[in-house]
C-alpha cells in the first residue's frame, strides 16, 4: 500500500493506493503554515486512511526548491515556516517507512506526461499557474536530469519590473519575474479581486499576453515536443485561457518554423498524485 500526498501552499491532497495502480478518494485539507502541526496532521489523517495497515512506500510534492538530498525544502515562498525543517525524516519517523520527496509542479508535469495531456510525447514542458508559477521539463517519460530543480516562474520577463517578493535580486533592483504578474497571489494584489471573481477579459488577455511571455523563453529552453498549462489560474472559467497563450505566442515566437501545441492540463487536482505514483515506480526500477 502506498501514501501519496501533495502539499500546496494553501491546500494538501493525500490518497491511498493499495494495488499501485488505482487511487482511492483524496482527502483534502488546509496546509497548516505551522511544520510541526503540518506532520502531525498528516500523520494522523494517512493513519486514519490506512485503517490500520502499515505504508510500504509514500511519495508526494512540496511547494518549493528541495536541497539536493531532497531531504527538506530551502525555499518555500508559500511555506516559510517548513525551510530547512527535516520533513523527510520527520514524515518518516511518524509513518513508518521511507519517504519519497519531489517539487510539487514537477510531480504534476510528471502525471501529465504519463496520464494526461502530455501523454505519448517525449519531450514535455509544463507549468503550473496557481498561488505560484512553478513548473518542469519531462524527457521520455521521466523528470529531466538537473541540479537545482526548476523554476520558470521566476525567469525575469521584464527589465524594468518587479521580481517576486520573496526573492531577494541585491542591487540588480528592477526585474520582473513571471510569478509576479501571472500568479494568483499577485493577480490579487494587482486588481483587488481574487482571481476567481475578476470577469473583465482585458485583464485575462493581458495575463495571457504576459504568459506567453514566459513560455517564449521555456520554449527557446527546453525545446519540448508539447506545452501543458494547468493550476487554478488557467482551469477557472475565468481565467487565463490557454487558446489566447497560444495566440500571443504565435506573434512572439518567431524564431521557430514549428511552434509545439499548447494544451491545458488534464487530471485537475490529481495530477501531482498521479505523478507521485509513477517516481514510486521509477525509484524502483533504478
Amino acid at each position: 500500500m502506498q501514501l501519496l500526498f501533495d502539499i500546496g501552499g494553501t491546500k494538501s491532497r493525500l490518497v491511498v493506493s493499495r494495488d499501485g495502480s488505482a487511487l482511492e478518494q483524496p482527502r483534502v485539507i488546509p496546509t497548516p503554515q505551522d511544520f510541526s502541526v503540518a506532520v502531525a496532521s498528516f500523520s494522523k489523517i494517512a493513519k486514519e486512511m490506512a485503517g490500520g495497515a502499515r505504508f510500504q512506500e509514500i511519495a508526494g510534492g512540496v511547494p518549493g526548491s528541495l536541497n539536493r538530498e531532497k531531504t527538506m525544502l530551502v525555499r518555500a515562498p508559500h511555506l516559510q515556516n517548513w525551510v530547512g525543517k527535516p520533513l523527510r525524516e520527520e514524515l518518516s519517523k511518524a509513518l513508518g517507512s521511507d519517504v519519497v520527496l519531489e517539487n510539487d509542479a514537477a510531480l504534476c508535469g510528471l502525471g501529465e506526461a504519463l496520464k494526461g495531456a502530455g501523454r505519448g510525447m517525449a519531450i514535455v514542458a509544463y507549468l503550473t499557474v496557481s498561488t505560484g508559477v512553478g513548473g518542469v521539463r519531462i524527457v521520455d517519460g521521466k523528470i529531466d536530469r538537473n541540479t537545482s530543480g526548476f523554476e520558470p516562474g521566476h525567469q525575469i520577463i521584464d527589465v524594468g519590473g518587479k521580481a517576486c517578493e520573496s526573492c531577494n535580486v541585491g542591487e540588480v533592483g528592477s526585474v520582473g519575474h513571471l510569478e509576479q504578474y501571472v500568479s494568483g497571489t499577485n493577480t490579487q494584489i494587482r486588481f483587488g479581486q481574487s482571481p476567481g471573481e475578476i470577469v473583465n477579459p482585458a485583464v485575462w488577455d493581458e495575463l495571457a499576453r504576459f504568459l506567453a511571455y514566459g513560455l517564449n523563453n521555456t520554449i527557446l529552453h527546453w525545446s519540448p515536443d508539447i506545452v501543458v498549462l494547468g493550476g487554478s489560474m488557467i482551469v477557472k472559467q475565468n481565467g487565463i485561457k490557454v487558446a489566447k497563450v497560444a495566440e500571443h505566442l504565435k506573434n512572439i515566437l518567431t524564431i521557430f518554423p514549428v511552434l509545439p501545441e499548447i494544451r491545458q492540463a488534464e487530471l485537475g487536482d490529481l495530477g501531482g498524485l498521479w505523478g507521485a505514483l509513477a517516481l514510486l515506480r521509477q525509484s524502483k526500477a533504478r
